[in-house]
């Protein structure tokens, strides 16, 4: 789907699913392979068919809507128009089965991060952490619609991935509208999503939450281990959150070699001078 109806390339795709070029490019060729010998038709499913191919359609929709959020200057020609395909196509598998929760949990996690688009970058072009935007400028009302797509999906009874990650979205934005510290509320939907995916970007995002929550220390023993995971070895967020906890615990020479690896990794400019700027902050 991405590559056929969405127009990515292997690098792109593997990208986004935290695999090597060379790995993504023989999966789609066996895949093609497979359609071709099996004679499968390109062809619009009858309504009978959506939901079993729904889980599949769902994470090809949130790849391309993330790799379109990664250029928020709208710069790159391959990924300019990405954000809104991905938005028009997750509009109508809602409209197509408005009782999959999981169609409106992922419509719901779209609006919430397409909403803080204009807080990304400053005056200057210059990246923005979450904790640091200023939620003036976020799109208030697709947040409306993200908080009400999600109560929706939360009354249909059945919890999955998507409507986890929307409702960590909805945790930070509550953090940010009341000023109160809500980190528990943020780490047990990770914990949800941890048990349910087993995913390394998850526990690295949790490890992140526990931070606030129980120190940094804490937070480095959670942490995936790259010997255990070689996808790691070439995420750039992994580097940059390991070297933001071994930075808060003082152990600053570490810190600054995981920025090192985190700068060689970073693709955005924008975000390479961030890393930079914290990479010079640690103490000599």
């Amino acid at each position: 789907m991405l590559q056929v109806v969405v127009g990515l390339d292997a690098k792109t795709i593997a990208s986004a699913f935290l695999m090597s070029p060379a790995a993504m490019g023989k999966r789609l060729v066996r895949a093609q392979d497979k359609i071709r010998q099996a004679g499968i038709p390109f062809r619009i499913p009858e309504r009978e068919e959506l939901s079993g191919r729904l889980d599949t359609a769902l994470d090809a929709i949130y790849a391309a809507f993330a790799e379109g959020w990664t250029d928020p200057g709208g710069t790159d020609v391959v990924r300019r128009d990405l954000t809104g395909e991905a938005f028009f196509l997750a509009r109508l598998v809602a409209d197509l089965l408005p009782q999959e929760p999981e169609t409106l949990g992922l419509l719901a996690l779209m609006l919430h991060a397409e909403a803080r688009r204009r807080a990304r970058r400053d005056g200057n072009g210059e990246y923005v952490p979450l904790a640091e935007q200023d939620a003036e400028l976020w799109d208030w009302q697709m947040i409306g619609e993200a908080e009400a797509l999600l109560w929706r999906a939360g009354a249909l009874g059945s919890v999955g991935r998507y409507q986890l990650e929307s409702a960590l979205q909805s945790a930070h934005v509550h953090r940010r509208r009341t000023g109160q510290a809500n980190w528990a509320a943020v780490v047990q939907p990770y914990d949800a999503l941890s048990a349910l995916t087993g995913s390394p970007v998850v526990a690295i995002n949790r490890a992140l939450a526990l931070a606030e929550l129980r120190g940094a220390g804490t937070a480095l023993d959670a942490m995936p281990e790259v010997t255990a995971d070689v996808r790691l070895a070439e995420y750039q967020p992994y580097w940059a959150a390991r070297a933001e906890l071994l930075a808060r615990t003082g152990a600053h020479a570490e810190a600054r070699r995981a920025y090192e690896v985190a700068i060689g990794l970073e693709r955005d400019p924008a975000v390479r001078r961030f890393l930079e700027r914290r990479q010079s902050a640690l103490p000599a």
